[in-house]
């Protein structure tokens, strides 16, 4: 692979230690090196419940504070450098990455209107959750869901109960839905950039994803005819704030061209491998990359300039929901850095017995451990390098993975997208879709609130796919 040019050596220059950084030893870390991240979990899941006011106002403060707390002790006992160089590359390799894409789709998503309104029923939400589910492949999760998710609060907002609505949104149309191509979930696109072949989760976890997808189809027209059917649910119509409309017609129409642009962009940073990669501070940031990401951010920014005015006030659009997932998952993205350096430490770092739980006496991958050990940690942790992880665990081949190891991709696969429903922040458009039903006047869950609706709904169905799919003996 070809480095920087040397018109580029002047300009790195000018940042002290941008090169060569090594990648950080996990082996050589404790648990305690956990504590921070821990400490910006329970931070989200606890402060919103406790001090809810002091949370809203200083959320970002809060999770800076939980990065510093690792990352001046981490200089103090490893050096300025080794701090800086793992801040930059988890910044610059996977974050920048990350809310670059996110950012563009909210942007570009939110510059399309859907205007009239239909009635709320559990007919009608239970094909808006299946349409959003079956685009989340072709559009990704983000995508999907900041498209739809307004027309579904909308057409909900005569109702008492709609938080329900919110939930099943976020397993399907977030998670679940994006479970079919590289373009649905990081996850499967880093999985793609490692030399997946762009069709293999199609044809691979097709019966899983159509299994999970179903039953929460079927138990989210139930749950939602439950409510629908007490005579109460519905306000009285002088109080709805958007009554039901004859017509439905879209604004900001240009959008859906950018938005093929990103899904282009996408597959362009898999397919074009240039072999050009700028060093900084050890962190390879391959051509294709930074073209990507600079040609996103060009493309959230000719939205912003095309869109009509009208449009994103008709979503009521504002940038509260991205600048919430930028801050939190800032800090996730740093305070995580020590945990996936322990677990890549595999049998030699402190989560040694994660990683053993994987494999059988023999040393073969059980599939289903595969499933809940890249699930559980989805769910908490990053799902893209927790796939990635366990992509190396089984060998890190993918041409042996996707043959004689397919059953064992599967799992990983269906782990990392399926379970990062599990909480609010499995999965980014996950704390999107919470912040604009909140900025809508819907009270959802609490972190715990949450998990008690997945503990319900999906680990059961987790349970079932363990035995149907991965080869699980009662």
């Amino acid at each position: 692979m070809r480095r920087a040019p040397a018109l580029l050596s002047p300009l790195l220059a000018l940042t002290p230690g941008l090169a060569g950084a090594a990648e950080l030893d996990g082996a050589a870390l404790s648990p305690a090196w956990a504590l921070p991240f821990a400490g910006t979990l329970l931070s989200i899941a606890l402060l919103p419940l406790l001090a809810p006011r002091f949370w809203h106002h200083h959320y970002g403060k809060v999770v800076a504070a939980w990065a510093l707390l690792f990352l001046v002790p981490f200089a103090l006992a490893f050096g300025a450098h080794a701090a800086a160089a793992s801040a930059v590359h988890a910044l610059l390799s996977e974050y920048v990455p990350f809310i670059a894409l996110i950012a563009s789709l909210y942007i570009v998503a939110g510059g399309i209107c859907v205007r009239g309104n239909l009635h709320g029923t559990p007919r009608l939400n239970t094909g808006l959750l299946a349409l959003g589910t079956a685009l989340a492949s072709l559009m990704g999760t983000t995508g999907a869901a900041m498209l739809l998710i307004r027309p579904l609060l909308r057409a909900n907002d005569n109702r008492r109960h709609v938080a329900h609505v919110v939930v099943f949104f976020i397993f399907l149309v977030a998670n679940a839905g994006g479970a079919l191509t590289p373009l649905g979930d990081p996850p499967l696109f880093l999985g793609f950039l490692k030399g997946v072949d762009f069709f293999w989760t199609l044809r691979n976890i097709l019966p899983e994803t159509l299994f999970i997808c179903g039953a929460l189809l079927a138990i989210f027209y139930f749950v939602d005819r439950h409510y629908y059917l007490n005579r109460e649910e519905e306000l009285p119509a002088a109080a709805d704030p958007t009554p039901d409309s004859a017509g439905i017609r879209i604004e900001g129409k240009r959008n859906f061209v950018l938005l093929l642009a990103v899904v282009g962009l996408v597959l362009m940073s898999g397919l074009w491998q240039p072999g050009i990669a700028f060093d900084v501070m050890g962190a390879p940031v391959g051509l294709q990359m930074a073209v990507r990401d600079v040609l996103l951010v060009a493309v959230a920014l000719l939205s912003l300039w095309i869109t009509p005015a009208a449009a994103r006030a008709g979503n009521e659009f504002t940038w509260e929901p991205i600048l919430e997932v930028g801050k939190l998952f800032a800090g996730i993205f740093l305070t995580i850095i020590p945990v996936i350096a322990m677990l890549k430490a595999g049998a030699d770092g402190a989560f040694a017995g994660v990683i053993g739980l994987v494999s059988d006496a023999g040393g073969q991958p059980v599939d289903g451990m595969y499933f809940w050990a890249t699930g559980i940690l989805s769910s908490f942790l990053d799902n893209a390098p927790t796939y990635l992880v366990f992509f190396n665990t089984a060998g890190g081949d993918a041409a042996t993975l996707m043959t004689r190891n397919a059953s064992t991709l599967a799992a990983i696969s269906a782990g990392a997208v399926f379970m990062g429903a599990n909480t609010y922040i499995g999965n980014a458009p996950n704390l999107m879709v919470k912040a604009i039903a909140e900025s809508r006047g819907v009270r959802m869950p609490s972190f715990f609130g949450y998990m008690l609706w997945s503990g319900c709904v999906l680990v059961p169905l987790f349970l079932m796919m363990t035995f149907i799919f991965f080869h699980v003996q009662a």
